[in-house]
């Protein structure tokens, strides 16, 4: 099974992920790992993504997907496939696949980007990360105002594991 944990930038998915992973006894893996250098140098710049930019990013996450449904592995993949069309292109299998999206407000999201360190996405680049985003339809709805363990045993009892 797959789990994609989604949201804009500071939303927790990384950490949510990676904890709910332990947790579970899965794989973890960042999509942030799956950015070419090009991107990763944009975005530090404070220059957001486009679409032709992203494209390249999905292509090799639904390739890692493929094979990790093919091999039957469980992960948990932080995401932040913020518009509809990026999670339709890494959907591959309903039947094996979740959906998780930490929901949390500009402010309280702009507090976390600001005590953030050492990482390649900037405060500045928030606004552009909601103005893209296309809240899910479905899947799993969690707020993120909680502490991450909390937000992890929600998650876990939404999926009944």
């Amino acid at each position: 099974m797959i789990i994609i944990v989604m949201g804009v930038s500071g939303s927790g998915k990384s950490t949510v992920a990676e904890l709910l992973a332990k947790e579970l006894n899965w794989d973890f893996s960042d999509a942030d790992s799956f950015h070419s250098p090009t991107n990763i140098e944009k975005m530090s710049q404070g220059v957001p993504l486009t679409d032709t930019d992203r494209m390249p990013w999905l292509q090799t996450m639904q390739q890692a997907i493929d094979q990790w449904l093919q091999e039957d592995k469980n992960v948990v993949l932080a995401c932040s496939a913020l518009k509809e069309s990026y999670r339709q292109a890494l959907w591959r299998d309903p039947e094996q696949m979740e959906l998780v999206y930490l929901k949390g407000s500009f402010e309280a999201i702009a507090q976390r980007l600001g005590s953030r360190q050492n990482h390649f996405m900037t405060k500045k680049l928030l606004q552009s990360q909601f103005d893209t985003l296309e809240e899910p339809q479905k899947g799993i709805t969690v707020d993120v105002s909680g502490p991450p363990e909390a937000i992890v045993q929600q998650i876990q009892r939404h999926l009944g594991l």
